[in-house]
């Protein structure tokens, strides 16, 4: 299979030189799950190296922070890790890493236990802790913490634990410019912009022995997304430009129940937990029918791709905008106890589900590709290291199953964690960047959203992403005026996007999250692999990896377990 180039994609970004610098052995960018986690233990294995925490806006503003339904882990009785490998494998639709699959389900419940010993309170009913189920897990092992508050908890206790640790140096309102590189190609330190008061250009540079990426995913590409604002893909276009390989950008989940506010709406919106299905709603269409029974056999609880694809083709066969959430029958108690967070989102826009139906729509949600890892979090370039959603470890594929995210972050920052320190590089000078510099203007993000929904969202054909790449080339030479943190979000998610459609240009089938029309089957034969990206002179390279199908699994026997 020949590659395919798209050139215009700048090396670096245009941006002031740094007008500061300061000094950390290892620079941890992103304040969610996997960047506090590899903080809090890198510090744990080796207490002489200097941390530094960098966040785009405050330390609870990520995705973490939003994260509804729980984290996953063969916790509950009779549950294993192999049944918790089965459900994974086959959410990911052929595309996982079996060996990353099998590190995080055997490590996942060690993981989660240490969690809760750091004081994160998960619920728990007669002293035992509640565990739920989510789509494509045949086992109830979602544990959650405040009804349907786990993600807020989570950041409660690991902030709790990085201020016990005042060693730990957190730079807050800083955003990742570009990393600097050493004569190596290595890690010599990064770029940020740092917002101060009275301080109009904050550029500065940390000069570092290593950087762990875990700055989360790239929602904003399109118009609707669970996501929150930050999320504009700023690690992985980081991580592009300095020349590291990104793997599997074409698998962008869809959350299936996401709530509809009308056609116009724009940015991060409502998630409607998989965990109010798993509790017992269904889905409906305007007639009032339960359209995803004979689907799948797990009905209104298979995996995302399955639901979301349902519910996108139930809207296209009806000419409807959306579809309906059924969970009266689960009572204003169980509401007001389960899920009281939903609740009051709910009735803020004015819907009460204990009375109403709710409307739903499937938005952007989780990317399962990024930078590509290995088992203990390495990129390609020394000295950087990738973890939770902005990196591809290799455990979701094609389609993440429910819940596993969380548990990735967490798995991944303690295998970079247990390696680092041994591995740390010495201190090195950045050389001169010779990059070409580039920059587009905040206009583009509008366009580059309007473009990525319509033609690269969740139905994608070869002439919808034809449309695309020519309006995405278009919007390169679209340059900045002014340069801030605003023009760098845009030439990220420009980047990303750009990435991104080439890639599922090149998938030429229906896989997991990638839904193709123009090859609605999938194709294990021509298209089983994956499609890495680079960035060589300005030019984004895609190229395919061939590598066996990997869910040829059957479901355990005897499995199902009663809520």
């Amino acid at each position: 299979m020949q590659p395919l180039q798209n050139a215009g994609i700048p090396g670096r970004l245009s941006a002031p030189q740094p007008g500061w610098t300061t000094r950390a052995d290892v620079v941890v960018i992103g304040s969610g799950i996997a960047g506090l986690t590899a903080a809090l233990r890198i510090r744990a294995e080796a207490p002489d190296l200097s941390v530094l925490v960098v966040t785009k806006t405050v330390l609870n503003a990520g995705s973490t922070q939003w994260a509804q339904g729980g984290i996953a882990a063969a916790l509950g009785e009779g549950d294993t890790p192999e049944q918790h490998e089965v459900d994974t494998l086959i959410a990911g639709a052929g595309a996982c890493d079996r060996a990353a699959v099998q590190v995080l389900v055997t490590e996942g419940p060690e993981a989660v236990r240490e969690l809760i010993a750091l004081g994160t309170n998960f619920d728990h009913h007669d002293g035992v802790l509640s565990l739920t189920r989510e789509g494509g897990h045949h086992r109830d092992r979602i544990a959650h913490a405040g009804g349907d508050a786990t993600g807020a908890e989570i950041q409660r206790a690991l902030i709790a634990a990085i201020e016990r640790d005042p060693s730990i140096e957190v730079i807050q309102h800083a955003l990742a410019v570009d990393l600097q590189l050493d004569a190596a190609g290595g890690v010599a330190g990064v770029t940020l912009h740092v917002l101060g008061e009275g301080q109009i250009d904050g550029v500065g540079a940390v000069h570092c022995r290593a950087v762990v990426l875990a700055s989360g995913g790239m929602g904003q590409v399109f118009n609707q997304s669970t996501n929150p604002a930050v999320s504009t893909g700023d690690g992985m276009a980081l991580a592009l430009r300095a020349g590291a390989v990104l793997r599997d950008l074409e698998y962008v989940q869809f959350h299936p129940t996401v709530m509809y506010l009308g056609p116009d709406a724009r940015g991060q919106q409502p998630l409607i937990s998989e965990a109010v299905r798993g509790e017992g709603a269904f889905l409906v269409d305007w007639e009032g029918t339960r359209f995803m029974q004979g689907v799948h056999e797990l009905a209104d609880l298979a995996p995302r791709d399955v639901v979301a694809k349902a519910i996108t083709r139930r809207m296209e066969e009806t000419s409807k905008p959306h579809m309906w959430l059924d969970a009266r029958h689960l009572g204003a108690e169980f509401w007001e106890k389960r899920f009281p967070t939903i609740l009051a989102t709910c009735r803020s826009h004015g819907v009460d589900p204990v009375t109403e139906l709710i409307p739903v729509a499937p938005a952007q949600h989780y990317a399962s590709g990024g930078v590509l890892t290995d088992l203990e979090g390495r990129s390609n370039i020394p000295g950087l290291y990738a973890t939770g959603e902005v990196a591809c470890s290799g455990v979701h594929g094609a389609n993440r199953l429910a819940s596993n995210s969380l548990l990735e972050g967490l798995v991944f920052s303690r295998r970079i964690a247990a390696v680092l320190p041994a591995e740390l590089r010495p201190w090195s000078e950045p050389v001169v960047d010779q990059r070409e510099r580039g920059i587009v203007g905040e206009v583009v993000r509008r366009k580059v959203q309007k473009q990525m929904t319509k033609r690269v969202g969740v139905i994608r054909s070869a002439d919808s992403m034809a449309h695309a790449t020519i309006k995405l080339r278009g919007l390169l030479n679209k340059k900045a005026e002014f340069v801030g943190p605003d023009q760098w979000e845009a030439t990220n998610l420009l980047s990303i996007s750009t990435a991104l459609t080439q890639a599922a240009t090149l998938r030429e089938e229906t896989r997991g999250t990638h839904w193709r029309e123009d090859f609605p089957e999938r194709d294990d034969a021509r298209m089983a692999g994956h499609f890495d990206t680079v960035l060589r002179g300005g030019e984004l390279l895609t190229t395919f990896q061939p590598s066996p199908a990997t869910d040829d699994v059957a479901v355990p026997v005897n499995q199902p377990a009663t809520h």
